[in-house]
């Protein structure tokens, strides 16, 4: 079993790699991949850049080049739902993007049967059983996160809730999943949250994205050693 780890920036990826027995550091396509173990899982964890190309060409590389057999996009996100606090953590049982028409992606490449890229079963199973051991499981959330090539901002949440109802948005999930469904490559993301409706100031990010990032890498190592005791491989 070998863990693809994407993150979108250095604050995000630094916590993980902490976290990591770094053994290696390869350089592809402007971007540093780290190899080594988590929870004794070899993985390979980088950050890709922000937004949906630089995260699509890191998970390329992820599957092509380091033959990783699932990726986890970890790290940090806008809560949209009401019930959705700061430093809570959204896990996606499915991504869309929210500034792409519908139909491109259902009438062409990759036909897909609707706008949601699916998370994987077996990823979603091991991340109900990591939240049940954490000290706060209602602190975690299970649903639909949307992705779009923008921070969000107070006006436009309302026709983002109301035509997809997510639990949070940010810039890249949708994109690793993308790349993920058309290598049939399981996908998973887990993303805390830096800022929501009730206090969204644009200094929040900045101020609570080390907190976050941390948060978010400390449950995905948890979810990884979870996928190593259920593992029959």
């Amino acid at each position: 079993m070998k863990v693809g780890l994407l993150c979108a920036g250095d604050t995000e990826v630094r916590p993980v790699l902490d976290l990591m027995h770094v053994q290696r550091i390869t350089e592809k396509a402007m971007l540093k991949f780290h190899e080594g173990e988590l929870s004794g899982v070899n993985t390979v964890a980088l950050f890709s850049g922000v937004c949906k190309v630089n995260a699509a060409i890191a998970a390329q590389h992820l599957i092509e080049t380091f033959r990783c057999d699932m990726i986890i996009n970890a790290g940090t996100a806008g809560g949209m739902a009401e019930d959705v606090d700061i430093f809570d953590t959204v896990v996606a049982t499915e991504c869309a993007y929210h500034d792409v028409a519908a139909g491109i992606l259902t009438d062409f490449h990759p036909w897909l049967p609707t706008v949601f890229f699916p998370s994987h079963p077996t990823l979603l199973a091991a991340a109900r059983k990591a939240a049940q051991r954490t000290q706060e499981p209602s602190r975690i959330h299970f649903g639909r996160v949307m992705t779009g090539e923008q921070f969000i901002t107070d006006a436009e949440r309302p026709p983002i809730n109301a035509a997809f109802a997510p639990l949070s948005v940010d810039m890249e999930s949708a994109a690793v999943a993308h790349v993920c469904y058309v290598h049939g490559v399981p996908f998973l993301s887990v993303r805390s949250i830096t800022d929501n409706a009730a206090h969204s100031a644009g200094d929040l990010f900045y101020q609570n994205c080390p907190r976050a990032s941390q948060i978010a890498a400390a449950f995905t190592r948890d979810i990884i050693a979870v996928l190593k005791e259920d593992c029959t491989c």
